[in-house]
């Protein structure tokens, strides 16, 4: 890789061990992935928490602080796996609890700041048209090149921490105009409406196109989506293609029309969605044993508007006995909807609010389902109906307002 000068004093070590560490193992990823050059960075995301770590990943980063790491521009947090207001009811380990404070006390004294939200986008940085960052977590990452016209890939912890510490990435993936021109045509025949059915359309595109660098182009789209319909495709389309990026005519900033989606690259065979198809996606999932004990709004974290929601469904109502209804979000989304009166017929209904978390990551999830006797996870959210399948639960992906009664009547339809 071509190095400035800058770079080629950081690898000399002139700029400590750690960032020494940090860009030779940024070149390696580089050369990995055919990068020629690094570009500056203005900020990074990355995920570390004690169950995605482990011990190995926590003495990592034990050792990187030692060598005195430290991040030179502004870098957050993805969701965590514990609650520790929540842990000891959930069943979560007090040993693993512990290793969680200190994996954030670390990234604190690397200058990482610990935001453990997968919603960075809508609540704390919103990059610029053109602008390269470093973030993990896919559904940060399909939002980031999509929505704002950012650049980033799909960044590993020890990637993202590096990137943060040395304030650049190397250039390849969806840095380079290459791989942002769209690949397909999606004619979109129906206007959808709920987050579910947003997250429906991501699962069928997604699924027909398992590929990092396919980048759909939507047509057709009416009326214009919102943040949170846009969060919950991307979301769908990141899980259900490990997609990185995709185009919308008249709504994402590099797709003013469809030419300019394409910038001159081929075009695959074209694909239309119709509401039929959108009602299959529903339609398809198994009832299992009908239990409806576990309703979930999380994967991604919720943000005010839609816990706003929630709240105005939940109000004057109350969860049905032996079922369990959880809702993750991040600490300054719940700060603001404490404030604002929404939590209070939430905690009345008898909903569970988990902050800084992601369901799917819970440490100690597989036992605490076995603990609850969860078999169905009931969601209105694409993503995590499917990733969470690891886990054993039979899943079933529901628009908002039907998770809402199931939840209070405790009968699945």
């Amino acid at each position: 890789m071509q190095l400035s000068a800058d770079e080629a004093a950081m690898l000399r070590g002139e700029q400590g061990v750690a960032c020494q560490e940090a860009i030779a193992y940024q070149i390696k990823v580089g050369e990995f992935f055919g990068a020629d050059r690094f570009v500056p960075i203005s900020n990074a995301h990355m995920m570390g928490d004690i169950e995605v770590l482990g011990d190995s990943g926590l003495g990592y980063l034990d050792l990187a602080l030692k060598k005195r790491s430290k991040c030179r521009i502004p870098v957050t947090t993805n969701a965590r796996c514990i609650d520790f207001e929540h842990a000891e009811r959930l069943g979560q380990d007090a040993g693993e609890a512990q290793k969680e404070r200190r994996v954030i006390q670390i990234l604190r004294d690397m200058n990482v700041m610990t935001t453990d939200t997968c919603i960075n986008y809508q609540t704390l940085y919103q990059p610029h048209l053109g602008e390269h960052v470093a973030w993990g977590d896919t559904g940060t990452v399909i939002y980031a090149n999509s929505v704002f016209g950012a650049r980033s890939n799909f960044e590993s912890g020890p990637a993202a921490l590096a990137a943060g510490i040395t304030g650049r990435t190397p250039a390849y993936g969806f840095h380079l105009d290459a791989h942002r021109r769209g690949s397909f045509v999606v004619d979109l025949q129906v206007e959808l409406g709920d987050l579910a059915e947003w997250g429906a359309l991501g699962k069928i595109v997604g699924e027909s196109h398992q590929n990092y660098f396919a980048v759909p182009v939507f047509t057709g789209v009416k009326p214009e989506p919102s943040a949170d319909q846009l969060k919950h495709l991307g979301c769908a389309l990141a899980s259900y293609g490990s997609m990185g990026m995709f185009h919308m005519v008249g709504v994402t900033p590099e797709a003013p029309s469809v030419d300019a989606a394409f910038a001159g690259a081929a075009r695959g065979e074209p694909m239309t969605v119709t509401r039929a198809d959108i009602d299959r996606v529903f339609e398809g999932y198994a009832l299992g044993d009908r239990s409806s004990n576990l309703v979930v709004f999380s994967g991604p974290q919720v943000s005010l508007f839609e816990l706003k929601s929630l709240s105005e469904m939940f109000a004057g109502k109350r969860v049905a006995a032996g079922t369990q209804v959880f809702i993750t979000t991040s600490n300054g989304v719940k700060s603001a909807a404490a404030k604002l009166g929404y939590l209070a017929p939430l905690d009345a209904a008898g909903v569970t609010l988990l902050e800084g978390v992601c369901f799917y990551i819970l440490q100690n999830l597989s036992a605490m389902r076995v603990a609850n006797g969860w078999t169905n996870l009931i969601s209105n959210s694409a993503k995590i109906v499917n990733i969470i399948g690891a886990h054993k639960f039979n899943t079933l992906l529901r628009r908002t307002q039907d998770c809402v009664d199931i939840a209070v009547n405790g009968v699945l339809r």
